[in-house]
């Protein structure tokens, strides 16, 4: 793993742009900057893909990080067996027992589920084993850029190169095996949120339609916002009052705090009309009326208490980090601990705790997990994704920050395989 300096390519924004990528740059309007003592907004634009370096694997070393996202992934599975065989729920911040009965019979009837992918957050400096810092299987972003930005970057720049990228292909090959666990007769409705503004989550939601439509699905359009719910008949509908049969959100289950990214995000198990979207869940059954996609077991895979689960069956694995909910025991005054609240996203929330500093344990729930700073290439704190779709290891994007917290004004860099 090097991280290596290169020329951009001319007109790299407008490039990245047609190729589906609509925020090449970010404005970073929260952020203040200091001018003769007096701070004022820093409305400076910023490269959110940066193309002015890259980083470069051996083969051998992706195959090896291959297979450690996978057998995480496998470990992953097995810890939300075991939260639902063992009933610990609770430990997820899941205390409605409806929610928690959604969940259950979701997890039992899995296989009659369609369930896309998820993304691992790693640390990996080249040298030793990868560790997991955690894993969105519900709601995972920066996938255009990591699908298709960085390929036709590579196909430019370095022609005849590989990269650890099937993503596309694999999304399109998911549709067309899930495709008959979709309820007949009815399009496939793709959903994000009106409220957000920097059109992170519509990109993606986007890109996704085109690989359903790819794989030969009927597709439609719908933000979360215009789905109606119709009293008469007990359903979902469009602005058409078209029944919703099925959909695709990205649109946590269980939701992030309304601080983060200054956006007003519900949850779909508390929002106003949560009690219809579990009145009304068809988890495979045939019972319900509308299917949601991610699933309701996914929400097991995108908590920071996995973390601690994790740890608890496979104490001291190489990939895993020493996590705990209780507090961070012996962490804080031996190798320090990161403070994580269960639900959040891009770093919202995240307070890091140096080695020797006093046990905090705080109000909100948290998954206090052993402090493992991010490996810095050229003063550059780099954190690996690594995605999952189905069950196997599709792809990496790569995302660079100045600080140990990997937050909204991180910037993303291709990478290659030479």
């Amino acid at each position: 793993m090097e991280r290596r300096t290169t020329t951009p390519r001319p007109d790299w924004q407008r490039t990245v742009e047609e190729q589906g990528l609509i925020y090449p740059l970010t404005l970073p309007q929260s952020r203040l900057r200091s001018t003769g003592g007096t701070p004022i907004p820093d409305s400076s634009l910023r490269p959110y893909w940066d193309e002015s370096a890259y980083y470069v694997f051996s083969l051998p070393e992706v195959e090896a990080l291959e297979e450690v996202v996978e057998e995480l992934h496998t470990m992953c599975l097995a810890a939300a067996e075991h939260i639902v065989t063992e009933n610990r729920f609770a430990d997820l911040g899941i205390t409605d027992p409806r929610v928690a009965e959604a969940v259950a019979e979701a997890w039992l009837r899995r296989a009659e589920l369609p369930s896309l992918y998820g993304r691992f957050d790693l640390r990996h400096d080249g040298t030793g084993p990868a560790k997991l810092l955690e894993y969105n299987a519900d709601t995972p972003t920066s996938l255009v850029e990591a699908a298709s930005s960085q390929w036709f970057w590579m196909e430019e720049r370095f022609p005849g190169a590989d990269q650890w990228n099937s993503l596309h292909e694999r999304l399109v090959d998911a549709w067309k095996k899930q495709s008959a666990l979709l309820p007949p007769g009815n399009p496939l409705y793709f959903a994000h949120s009106a409220a957000d503004e920097l059109g992170e989550d519509l990109m993606t939601v986007a890109y996704l339609k085109e690989t359903a439509e790819q794989a030969g699905l009927d597709t439609a359009w719908i933000a979360m916002e215009e789905i109606g719910w119709d009293r008469l008949s007990g359903r979902f509908v469009d602005k058409q009052l078209r029944f919703i049969r099925s959909c695709f959100k990205l649109y946590p289950w269980m939701g992030v705090p309304p601080v983060e990214r200054s956006r007003d995000w519900g949850r779909l198990t508390t929002d106003r009309f949560a009690p219809h979207v579990l009145a009304t869940l068809d988890n495979g059954g045939g019972t319900g009326t509308t299917m949601w996609i991610e699933p309701a077991w996914k929400m097991l895979l995108s908590n920071k208490a996995l973390l601690a689960i994790l740890w608890e069956l496979y104490p001291n694995h190489p990939n895993l980090l020493p996590a705990f909910l209780d507090g961070p025991r012996d962490l804080a005054t031996t190798r320090g601990y990161v403070a994580k609240p269960l639900l959040g996203r891009e770093g919202a929330g995240v307070t890091v705790h140096e080695p020797g500093s006093a046990p905090v344990v705080r109000e909100e729930p948290c998954c206090y997990q052993e402090l493992a700073p991010l490996p810095s290439f050229a003063g550059n704190r780099v954190v690996l994704g690594a995605w999952v779709v189905e069950n196997e290891s599709a792809g990496l994007g790569i995302r660079e920050s100045s600080g140990l917290i990997t937050d909204e004004y991180a910037r993303f860099l291709p990478h290659v395989i030479l």
